[in-house]
């Protein structure tokens, strides 16, 4: 699963090959980063890079553009997502030092 995740994370695809995975046209792709919906890194000579989570990303905001969802809608609730899995995150890592501290064990 840990193999998963990095796979996942790793930002190796460029944008011509996500707009081919994603039916968005590389403009669109460009929009949802101005909008902040979507990061990508930068190679080198300037490129925009891509995860897989980021197509998987693309394809939920494209769903939901055409259901009518604007933008904005979407980056809050993105960041409400982030929000929440950062303190999932957290409370699991505090969990582990407590099971290891004390010896305890998750029921």
């Amino acid at each position: 699963m840990e193999n998963e995740a990095s796979y996942k994370s790793r930002k190796v695809i460029s944008i011509g090959t996500v707009s081919e995975l994603t039916g968005l046209s590389e403009r669109q792709i460009r929009y949802y980063e101005e909008r902040k919906l979507v990061f990508p890194e930068r190679s080198d000579h300037g490129s925009r890079k891509y995860s897989f989570s980021d197509v998987e990303r693309l394809i939920d905001i494209a769903n939901k553009r055409e259901e009518g969802v604007r933008t904005e809608e979407i980056r809050t609730e993105l960041k409400r997502k982030k929000k929440k899995d950062d303190q999932q995150a957290r409370n699991k890592m505090i969990q582990g030092q407590l099971n290891a501290r004390f010896g305890l064990r998750k029921k």
